[in-house]
């Protein structure tokens, strides 16, 4: 009898022990989601210095979206010299203007993390934020939904999908629209 209860302990222990070893890793993979979307509404949040003054972190954002963000600043940039150079010199150059990576122009003056979700497959995840904007009534809310890749070198933001405030669908689309704009 003890013999049995013995086991039947040592089964309940062993399977209890299973299910905390598979909640680690996405406790792990939530917490490095939050400090990533933390990093990005920290540092870039529009108020601190022009976006045309930062480089893009290789360890905050996929290779695919740094890369559309440094083709929109080089092709603004590159419009602000042909403008320039040309016969109309105070004609406005294509320039970024407000938030970036918020659905509203005017920016945020505080976020919120509402959840994240992970992929089955842990290969992607989305942190849904909740955005402020109460510098001017009436008080804005909105939820941004940041996208993220798991690149196999950590969790790195792959585009934002803007919430229907906004003028733009997402990051990425914005971003490339601006560029062909700009080199048109």
């Amino acid at each position: 009898m003890i013999k049995q209860l013995f086991l039947c302990l040592s089964g309940i222990l062993f399977l209890a022990s299973c299910k905390n070893n598979e909640t680690r890793p996405s406790a792990s993979a939530d917490t490095e989601i939050t400090k990533k979307v933390n990093q990005l509404y920290t540092e870039y949040d529009g108020s601190k210095k022009s976006i045309y003054n930062q480089s893009f972190s290789d360890s905050l954002f996929s290779p695919e979206l740094k890369k559309t963000l440094e083709n929109a600043i080089h092709a603004s940039e590159a419009d602000i010299e042909r403008v320039k150079k040309s016969d109309h010199p105070d004609e406005k150059p294509l320039l970024f203007e407000g938030a970036v990576f918020s659905s509203l122009y005017e920016g945020y003056t505080g976020y919120k993390i509402k959840s994240v979700t992970i992929d089955p497959s842990g290969t992607s995840a989305d942190a849904a934020v909740e955005l402020e904007y109460t510098l001017s009534p009436p008080k804005i809310k909105w939820t941004d939904h940041v996208q993220l890749i798991n690149s196999g070198q950590g969790w790195k933001i792959d585009n934002i999908r803007f919430d229907t405030i906004g003028n733009a669908k997402d990051l990425k689309t914005s971003l490339k629209e601006f560029t062909q704009n700009a080199t048109q």
